[in-house]
């Protein structure tokens, strides 16, 4: 098994499908679905999941709110978001742990490395909540945080574009798909894959990241039965 502990980076729009705002629930009981389908080939599953579908710290900046400020009301928006996910999870027979990197002792346990790990190696999946507990920093970067320090094999990353392209394919129809492209490709070309700290952290530390379409079902267990579904960036 070439990638036995994966990340899994979900970006909180995606849990909207259809709706402008919130969680769609066929969307998050489809992501549970998947992710059940991946623990049971054998696969240890963390995830980091993000809050934008709620609330978004750089939009509350832009409103006149402190940045720090509405970035710990980001966190919160994860939370809720994790929760959601945790409970569809759980109604699918999965057993989870949700850790938070802000503590809420009545809903979450705190953000504890070798737990996680442990966590992991006893077959539940574990759902990373609150980002880095810092602001300032993205899900993106909590997402690549998480990953080093649980020794991830790998971070996938769901989107609702199925890789990376040459261009925004939703604005540009000549844009063409990279089925694989190094990190210094995506840095020299200004790829928008992550922000620069997480995908400056993943390859410092020579952590692969698979971007592709997490909203076609089946696609998460096609990706790590090794075919060619999104892009892989490498060193």
């Amino acid at each position: 098994m070439k990638y036995k502990r994966i990340l899994l980076k979900l970006s909180g729009e995606s849990l909207m499908g259809s709706k402008q705002f919130g969680i769609d629930n066929e969307r998050i009981n489809s992501y549970a679905t998947q992710i059940k389908g991946i623990r049971n080939l054998g696969h240890e599953v963390a995830i980091v999941i993000g809050g934008g579908n709620i609330f978004r710290g750089v939009q509350a900046e832009e409103g006149g709110m402190d940045r720090t400020h509405g970035d710990y009301m980001g966190m919160l928006a994860t939370m809720i978001n994790a929760m959601a996910l945790q409970s569809a999870l759980e109604s699918n027979g999965v057993n989870t742990r949700l850790q938070s990197a802000i503590e809420m002792k009545a809903i979450a346990e705190p953000f504890i490395r070798r737990k996680a790990v442990r966590h992991l190696e006893k077959g539940r999946v574990v759902i990373f909540g609150a980002g880095t507990g810092n602001p300032f920093f993205t899900t993106d970067s909590a997402a690549s945080l998480r990953a080093i320090e649980i020794n991830a094999d790998v971070i996938l990353k769901g989107t609702r574009v199925d890789g990376i392209y040459t261009a925004d394919p939703e604005k540009d129809k000549n844009a063409t798909k990279y089925d694989h492209i190094t990190f210094d490709e995506v840095y020299k070309k200004g790829l928008n894959v992550m922000d620069l700290t997480a995908f400056t952290l993943c390859k410092e530390n020579d952590l692969p990241i698979i971007v592709f379409d997490m909203d076609t079902p089946g696609n998460l267990e096609k990706v790590l039965t090794g075919e060619t579904i999104g892009t892989l960036v490498h060193n």
